[in-house]
């Protein structure tokens, strides 16, 4: 086991996301979870019908916890919820500059409902990103944080560099949300651009992918992997985990997040 990733996320009792969806990649790719819980929802494959947000001093405690005792590798950020808990992420992610954080801007979930409170984006956007080695935006995402059309795949790459613009270290623009036959992810980084493609899978089992792709990157850079690669291998992962998905639920079904993992 290598590679500690602490995740900040909020928690999914039907285990296709959010911190279930983190532990079980990172454990998955050979990694170890730590986590620190900012919001519980209720919620299933078919939709959200409540999110309950952890007191922020909660939050900041469990993540204290975590990095004076056990550390991290990788910080990997999800659903923050609300502003004053993004506060007391901000605050804790200056204190261990060296480490690297990954970022995924929870906003909507597959099914269409609101996981963050008004002025999350805003803040995310001017404060989180410059502490950010790679966010993970999907097209919307990425479109809510830079006010532009992201739509082909030119307007992934310029969104993308909007983002390192304001202070992101990387970003990865995910086109999962995207129409066509090729599902194309464009990492956009210091000295260039790199597209990811992979055959697009007809199914309903989508629920949790952006929480399961940047916590494989986050297990990679843990590893001690460089971005482009960590990136490749949690393309490929995701790709696999969505093909081998066991169908569960009525609606968005979760992904086989254990397929790397041999009975």
């Amino acid at each position: 086991m290598k590679g500690r990733v602490l995740i900040i996320a909020g928690s999914d009792p039907s285990g296709g996301a959010g911190i279930q969806a983190d532990i079980k990649t990172v454990t998955a790719l050979g990694g170890y979870a730590a986590t620190a819980i900012a919001a519980l929802t209720v919620q299933n494959t078919k939709g959200v019908s409540a999110v309950h947000g952890v007191a922020p001093e909660i939050v900041a405690a469990q993540i204290e916890a975590v990095m004076t005792d056990i550390g991290a590798d990788a910080i990997k950020i999800g659903m923050i919820g609300d502003v004053e808990t993004a506060q007391v992420i901000e605050n804790a992610l200056k204190k261990h500059p060296s480490v690297p954080v990954i970022l995924d801007p929870v906003l909507v979930a597959t099914s269409g409902d609101a996981l963050a409170k008004d002025g999350v984006a805003a803040f995310i956007r001017d404060r989180l990103l410059p502490l950010s080695f790679v966010v993970t935006p999907n097209t919307d995402e990425a479109a809510a944080l830079t006010g532009q059309t992201v739509e082909t795949q030119d307007d992934m790459i310029e969104a993308g560099r909007a983002l390192r613009r304001a202070g992101a270290g990387a970003a990865l623009v995910t086109g999962g949300h995207k129409a066509g036959e090729t599902v194309e992810d464009a990492l956009v980084l210091e000295g260039g651009e790199r597209i990811y493609s992979n055959r697009r899978i007809e199914t309903t089992s989508t629920h949790g992918t952006g929480c399961t792709l940047a916590s494989a990157i986050a297990t990679g850079l843990a590893q001690g992997m460089a971005l482009p690669a960590a990136v490749k291998r949690a393309v490929d992962y995701t790709h696999k985990a969505i093909e081998t998905a066991p169908g569960y639920g009525g609606g968005h079904g979760p992904l086989n997040h254990a397929h790397t993992i041999k009975p």
